[in-house]
C-alpha cells in the first residue's frame, strides 16, 4: 500500500520528526510504500523512501504553507495514496498526528485580540480548523491529554475521532548493566570529578523549553554549590542569547550550548539532574528518556509527560503558575541532596521496567494501517 506522510521540515533531532521517521519506517517494515511530503529534508534518507521536497517560495510561512498544501493535493490527484498522514495541520489530511499545541487556544489567551484581525491568523485557525472541525474526516492521533479540552472547547470535535497513544521512547533508552562504565567514561571526557554536578536541558527550541530559566536557577545556587555545578543545553536552536545571558548572569564557562546530536543516551547516563522547565510541552519525551536511564528530573507541570514524574516518584514537578524562586530553591535542593537523587534515580528504572512508555509507534502504525484499510 502505498502511504503519504506531510511535514513541514525534516531534521533529525525535533521530537515531531522523530516521531514520523519511527512510524513511517514501521509502516514501511510491514511492507508498505513511503512517500514524503516536505518543504525541508535536513538528513539522511532512509532507503525506499520517496522524499519529495515540494517546490514553492513565498516570503512568509502561512503564504509558503498554503502553497505547500495546493501543490500536495495537486500531487496525490495524480498519484493517490491509501492513507495521507500529517504531522502539521493542514487540509487533506486521512490522519493527524497530534504533535503541536491547539492553535486556537494559544491566539485568544497569549495574544492580543488585534492578532486574529491578520492574515496569519486567519491561515493557521483554518488550517487547524480543517483538521478538528465536526464536518472533518481527519482522524487524530493524540500523545498527550493535555491539549484535548482546547481542541473540544474550540471545535466541537466528535469524541470519536480521538485517539489517544502510549508514549514511544526508544527502548534503548534504558539504563543497562554497562551504564555504570559509560557513565564513567562519559564525565571523564567532560572533565567532570565526581564532586562536579552536571545538570542537561535537551530539546530544541531552548526559549520553550525554559533555557532562560534554567540559567537563572543555576546562577542563584549557593557559591559552593554553583562552583560544583555545569549546565549543558542540547538542541537545534541559535545559543548566542542564551550565551549572553549566561555571561550577564556570571556564569560564562559553566552553561554549555550544543547542538542537536545523536549520543543523548550518554548523556542521560553522565548527567546528574534533567532540568525542563518548559513555558509550554505538548509531551516532552526527554522526560521519559530521562526516567529510562534513571536521571532524577525536574520540570514544570505544563509538560504533558510531567504526570509520569509524579507517578514514578522520579523528581520534582514545579507547579503552575511558575515561579522563579520556586525553581531556583528546588534545584539547590535537588543538586545538594544526593540521597534524594539516588532514590529518584532507583524509583525511575522500577518504573521504566513496567510502565508502556515504549509503543507509540507501533500503536500509531497499526491505525494508519487499519485507516487505509479502511479507504480501500
Amino acid at each position: 500500500m502505498q502511504l503519504a506522510f506531510c511535514l513541514y521540515k525534516y531534521f533529525p533531532y525535533g521530537g515531531l520528526q522523530r516521531d514520523f521517521l519511527r512510524i513511517a519506517l514501521t509502516c514501511q517494515k510491514r511492507g508498505h510504500s513511503i512517500r514524503v511530503y516536505t518543504l525541508e529534508w535536513h538528513g539522511e534518507t532512509p532507503p525506499g523512501f520517496e522524499v519529495l521536497k515540494v517546490p514553492v517560495r513565498a516570503w512568509q510561512n502561512h503564504r509558503l504553507y498554503r502553497k505547500f498544501s495546493a501543490w500536495v493535493k495537486a500531487d496525490l490527484t495524480r498519484r493517490p495514496a491509501g492513507c495521507v498522514i500529517g504531522f502539521n495541520k493542514m487540509p487533506g489530511l486521512d490522519v493527524y498526528y497530534a504533535a503541536d499545541p491547539c492553535f486556537e487556544e494559544k491566539a485568544r489567551t497569549l495574544r492580543s485580540p488585534l492578532y486574529r484581525l491578520g492574515s496569519r491568523y486567519r491561515h493557521f485557525a483554518a488550517w487547524e480548523r480543517a483538521v478538528f472541525a465536526p464536518p472533518s474526516r481527519t482522524e487524530i492521533l493524540m500523545i498527550s491529554n493535555t491539549q484535548l479540552p482546547f481542541f473540544e472547547r474550540h471545535y466541537s470535535t466528535p469524541p470519536e475521532r480521538f485517539h489517544m497513544l502510549p508514549p514511544g521512547i526508544s527502548p534503548q533508552c534504558r539504563a543497562g548493566p554497562e551504564a555504570p562504565a559509560i557513565r564513567a567514561a562519559f564525565r571523564a571526557e567532560f572533565g567532570l570529578g565526581n564532586d562536579d554536578l552536571l545538570v542537561v536541558l535537551i530539546g530544541s527550541d531552548f526559549k520553550r523549553k525554559g533555557l532562560d530559566r534554567s540559567l537563572k536557577a543555576l546562577a542563584a545556587l549557593p557559591e559552593k554549590l554553583r562552583g560544583r555545578a555545569r549546565l549543558i543545553a542540547i538542541g537545534e536552536d541559535d545559543p548566542s542569547p542564551f550565551q549572553a545571558m549566561a555571561s550577564s548572569l556570571g556564569i560564562h564557562g559553566k552553561a554549555v550550548c550544543l547542538q542537536g546530536r545523536d549520543d543523548i543516551p550518554r548523556f542521560l547516563l553522565g548527567a546528574d539532574l534533567l532540568i525542563h522547565p518548559a513555558y509550554s510541552e505538548n509531551t516532552g519525551t526527554v522526560l521519559l528518556e530521562a526516567l529510562a536511564a534513571g536521571l532524577p528530573a525536574l520540570v514544570t507541570d505544563v509538560c504533558g509527560y510531567a504526570h509520569y514524574i509524579t507517578e514514578a516518584q522520579a523528581g520534582c514537578v514545579m507547579p503552575s503558575p511558575f515561579e522563579q524562586q520556586a525553581l531556583n530553591a528546588t534545584l539547590a535542593d535537588m543538586l545538594t541532596d544526593a540521597p534524594a537523587r539516588a532514590r529518584y534515580s532507583a524509583n525511575a528504572l522500577a518504573f521504566a521496567e513496567h510502565a508502556d512508555i515504549y509503543s507509540l509507534h507501533e500503536r500509531a502504525a497499526d491505525f494508519i494501517l487499519n485507516t487505509a484499510t479502511g479507504h480501500s
